[in-house]
């Protein structure tokens, strides 16, 4: 009687799902870096607020400053820039935006922030203050 031996294969690792893994990951980690990123904007004295709440991360923020300049994301712009910039926004939807004022800044520079806003057809408007 003949004996037979039988073969044993040998293991091996499978790249392709290992890579496809990585790959996964490394998005992952990606997006996830760009959302940790913070928005530059000026020191500003925000005035307070007892009733203020926390609103959902916008996706731009307006900073004006006691001298009067507009700035967005560390850019300054002028208002015809702003309502221009506001106006594209970031994809199809019109951007929410919120207006980071100093406690010194005139009511009508203000007011010209939230009419170059409204001419851009922004979706919702923010006034960031420090919660007291």
């Amino acid at each position: 009687m003949k004996m037979r031996y039988f073969e044993t294969k040998k293991g091996r690792i499978e790249l392709i799902p290992m890579i496809d893994v990585m790959f996964f990951l490394l998005v992952f980690f990606m997006i996830l870096t760009l959302r940790m990123i913070p928005d530059q904007g000026l020191s500003l004295a925000l005035p307070q607020s007892s009733t203020a709440k926390v609103l959902p991360r916008p996706q731009i923020v307006v900073s004006l400053n006691a001298d009067g300049l507009v700035s967005v994301q560390g850019q300054r712009v002028s208002l015809r820039t702003l309502q221009a910039l506001l106006k594209a926004g970031p994809g199809k939807r019109r951007p929410d935006v919120t207006i980071a004022a100093a406690k010194a800044v005139p009511f009508q520079d203000f007011v010209a922030i939230m009419d170059a806003a409204r001419k851009a057809g922004v979706a919702s408007v923010g006034i960031a203050t420090h919660h007291s």
